[in-house]
């Protein structure tokens, strides 16, 4: 299953590591995830395919209990090929992925 939709890049703080940088799912998006996939893997991840442009990654979105709704990191590289960063909005796909 694929689901598309436009979200805003937001940097949270890391610790050491410096800032992550997310897009947050649309509610209705997770609501739907969450029915598809009731069990998931470890911290409440399920693992997608994302794609920005013409930049496709495997990775796992996570739920964020600030915001009710899961977030996916996106990573340096995908941002720098893309020409994107913290608070530019984009469109984005993400694919479920088989267990």
């Amino acid at each position: 299953m694929t689901f598309t939709f436009a979200g805003t890049l937001f940097e949270t703080a890391a610790g050491d590591n410096g800032a992550w940088v997310f897009i947050a799912l649309p509610t209705r998006d997770s609501d739907e995830i969450l029915e598809i996939v009731p069990t998931r893997r470890g911290f409440g991840s399920v693992r997608v395919t994302a794609t920005i442009g013409s930049s496709a990654w495997n990775t796992s979105i996570f739920p964020s209990n600030e915001l009710g709704t899961f977030v996916l990191p996106v990573k340096r590289q995908i941002r720098i090929e893309e020409g994107i960063d913290s608070g530019e909005t984009v469109q984005i796909s993400i694919r479920l992925m088989d267990e």
